[in-house]
């Protein structure tokens, strides 16, 4: 691990600059990024900011960042990775969850592969002092207003889902969740009192027309590419920015015929997830529907910590993370599951870089450690082999050194 996670520095408050940012100073020297530099002959060079974070988010970084460069020298590809601070370790060691070189390496990247972010430790902060504000600052700032989870059961785990085999078996759905708008962004917010003297906590759903027009093109183009089918989530029977969402996705549908649309209240979304999984193909939703929709999903699929995610922008590098938190209840034992690391690093290749065959590589490879048996905790069953986070890794990297050429 880079020295600034090993020392857990922390600065005495006269040091510490107030505010969204602050520099690492001379307490933390990056390597300088340089983007897009040469590369060996018949190779292409990418820039990858990996932003570890909290808890379990090291570990699985490690192992995830074994598996890309493998992986990608397998076709033609190299990697400059510049490890910075984001989170608690950033709060540890400047004060704020998000320092300007952090920030800085990773709006100057191709692309950002993150571990977890948050823990008990500053769960007293202040809200702008928390680590979770760093996920909020780099959804916002780098405007990656696209989130793609996918929710596929795997035949090896099957058997893992809370749900009878028979409701989950086959699931395979991809939610696109709007990720820079709505509650979690929307003005006026915050705590105040009210004429009566009683305090008023306030949230504001907003979406402007043009921001669920990029996202239901985002969703149209993904299902379009899937089996043709999309299912947009809302709740228009209640709330106004629901009814212009519905009305902005249906007004879309006519420049894709050859997507089938639906419509669903989020209630029963939630509901009919659980019933019936498989009718789902392509969701798409705002922020909050999304985050909660796409943890229940989760869920389906066995564990949390099977499932990656992507965040993309109209330009710009993007965001690629496992859904899970920092669990550090389990940091530092070796027991975390790398997997939906190890798969947010395939994603990072497939809609970050375009570099699909090497994605199929580590796709393939995840298969195929599973296939021989070989389970963390989390997806464990009687008659696999226990293993913890490193081995599991190991064992991917067996299966991505062995594959012959990938093909998409």
């Amino acid at each position: 691990m880079a020295s600034f996670l090993q020392t857990n520095i922390r600065l005495s408050s006269n040091k510490i600059v107030p505010g969204k940012y602050t520099s690492l100073n001379n307490q933390y020297h990056a390597p300088s990024l340089i983007r897009c530099a040469a590369a060996s002959p018949g190779k292409k060079r990418f820039n990858i900011a990996l932003l570890p974070g909290d808890g379990i988010g090291p570990e699985v970084i490690s192992v995830a960042k074994s598996v890309l460069e493998k992986a990608g020298s397998l076709e033609g590809l190299e990697f400059d990775f510049q490890e910075m601070p984001v989170g608690g370790a950033a709060l540890d060691l400047v004060g704020v969850p998000m320092p300007e070189e952090s920030f800085t390496a990773a709006k100057n990247s191709d692309a950002i592969l993150l571990g977890a972010i948050g823990g008990y430790k500053w769960d007293k902060n202040e809200k702008h002092l928390r680590p979770e504000m760093a996920l909020f600052y780099l959804r916002r700032d780098l405007k990656v207003f696209a989130n793609l989870r996918p929710a596929t059961v795997l035949p090896q785990l099957a058997d893992a889902s809370t749900l009878k085999k028979e409701v989950a078996e086959g699931v395979d759905m991809m939610i696109v969740r709007e990720l820079t708008g709505g509650i979690y962004f929307g003005e006026p917010r915050g705590i105040s009192i009210n004429e009566n003297g009683e305090e008023v906590g306030i949230s504001t759903e907003i979406y402007a027309a043009h921001e669920i027009d990029r996202i239901a093109r985002v969703a149209f183009e993904t299902a379009r590419k899937r089996r043709g089918k999309l299912c947009s989530v809302d709740k228009a029977n209640v709330l106004d920015a629901s009814v212009l969402w519905r009305k902005r996705v249906t007004a879309l549908a006519s420049e894709y015929p050859d997507v089938e649309l639906s419509h669903m209240y989020v209630d029963n979304a939630a509901m009919q997830l659980i019933r019936d999984p498989k009718q789902f193909d392509t969701i798409v939703t705002n922020n909050i529907f999304g985050d909660i929709l796409s943890d229940e999903a989760s869920m389906i699929t066995g564990s949390i910590g099977m499932l990656p995610s992507a965040s993309l922008s109209e330009s710009g590098p993007g965001l690629f993370e496992p859904i899970h938190g920092s669990a550090p209840d389990i940091a530092g034992q070796d027991k975390a599951n790398p997997l939906a690391t190890i798969l947010s690093a395939a994603m990072l290749l497939k809609y970050g870089l375009g570099e699909e065959k090497a994605a199929k590589r580590i796709e393939d490879a995840v298969m195929d450690a599973l296939s021989r048996g070989f389970r963390t905790g989390d997806i464990y069953s009687p008659g696999n082999k226990l293993v913890g986070c490193k081995e599991m890794g190991a064992e991917v990297l067996k299966s991505v050194d062995a594959k012959v050429p990938a093909t998409v």
